[in-house]
């Protein structure tokens, strides 16, 4: 498939499509300042996990750009990349990027060099998340029976990540493949991720999709339309326990009462080893008034209070098995080459 433009580093900025106007609107932002780049995370405007940690690579090569050159170069620098680490606190991939930023910050001698190597490095992990989304496509797809309904929550695409996404990178090359009958998109309340980003991404692709209210998911599983589930991942803890979009937990549970099968697909960058399990995962509680209306509309009723927690967690026996560069994986400590916890 052709790579989703969701970000692309041109002449001394980074360009963004803004995900909050999709479906109806195609259009690009251009930070060239960290607190851009900051709030257009925590804003929505780029979101799914291996696209929030890339911004933020790119993000470190604008701190880079921002900082005085001389003594107060590298407080700087750290001030940018501690401003975009506070943006989100679910997605591991932003705190893996940012460090693997810090590392190569602390090895450079100047300012100008910095930037290089910076840039140099980002560049280097958007390739690598292309190629990694790619591998997970190929795994996946050999679970795809043929003639299949295919279902997934949220958006875990190409605009979820470098180009090419996790769950539906599996998708894409199913389809590929000839192997898709449908797609089923759960809407994702209360942002509509499905509804509006990954119909998107299949209308585009030349794909079947069907979107269905996530109330609707358990009554779909259990009419047999459906024959894999494979979702994406936020952050997946020592012991596999998966924290993803609100509202993959449910369906883990229906799909197994269904006796479909349930995969997450995510890259090892997503691992957490340092998290033993899924109570440690901190889950972002977002706005309430993203509850309390509907487009435009306010639809909660005076007086009533909302409850908005943008993420659940997915305990790992619920899940059939993890999709990655690497393969497919029972359990996270059988995927080779996977993060250490190299303690305190």
């Amino acid at each position: 498939m052709t790579p989703v433009p969701t970000l692309e580093w041109t002449g001394g900025c980074l360009r963004l499509l803004d995900q909050r106007l999709l479906p109806f609107r195609e259009v690009f932002i251009e930070c060239r300042r960290v607190d851009t780049l900051a709030e257009a995370i925590r804003s929505l405007a780029v979101r799914g996990a291996p696209a929030i940690g890339l911004a933020a690579g790119y993000g470190a090569v604008l701190a880079a750009m921002e900082a005085p050159a001389g003594p107060g170069f590298l407080d700087g620098c750290l001030r940018g990349l501690d401003l975009l680490a506070s943006t989100r606190p679910t997605a591991v991939n932003l705190f893996f990027c940012l460090d693997v930023q810090r590392r190569v910050l602390m090895n450079s001698k100047d300012r100008d060099g910095a930037v290089a190597a910076l840039l140099e490095s980002a560049l280097r992990l958007h390739r690598e998340d292309l190629e990694a989304c790619a591998a997970m496509g190929a795994h996946g797809a050999a679970l795809v029976p043929p003639n299949a309904g295919i279902l997934t929550h949220c958006n875990a695409g190409g605009l979820a990540t470098g180009g090419l996404g996790t769950a539906l990178a599996v998708v894409y090359e199913a389809h590929d493949r000839g192997l898709v009958r449908e797609v089923f998109a759960d809407e994702t309340r209360p942002l509509l991720q499905g509804a509006r980003l990954t119909a998107w991404e299949m209308v585009r692709a030349g794909i079947p999709v069907t979107v269905i209210p996530d109330s609707a998911a358990a009554h779909l599983l259990a009419s047999g339309r459906v024959d894999i589930v494979v979702t994406g991942a936020d952050r997946i803890a020592r012991n596999g326990d998966t924290a993803n979009k609100v509202g993959t937990f449910p369906l883990a549970l229906a799909a197994r009462r269904a006796g479909v099968p349930f995969y997450v697909a995510a890259p090892r960058s997503t691992l957490d080893p340092a998290t033993e399990k899924g109570s440690g995962i901190v889950i972002e509680n977002r706005d309430p008034d993203e509850v309390a209306g509907f487009g435009s509309a306010r639809v909660l009723a005076p007086g009533a209070e909302a409850w908005n927690p943008a993420f659940d967690v997915t305990p790992v026996d619920l899940i059939d098995g993890f999709i990655c560069e690497a393969g497919v994986f029972r359990t996270p400590g059988d995927i080779p080459g996977a993060p250490v916890d190299s303690g305190p």
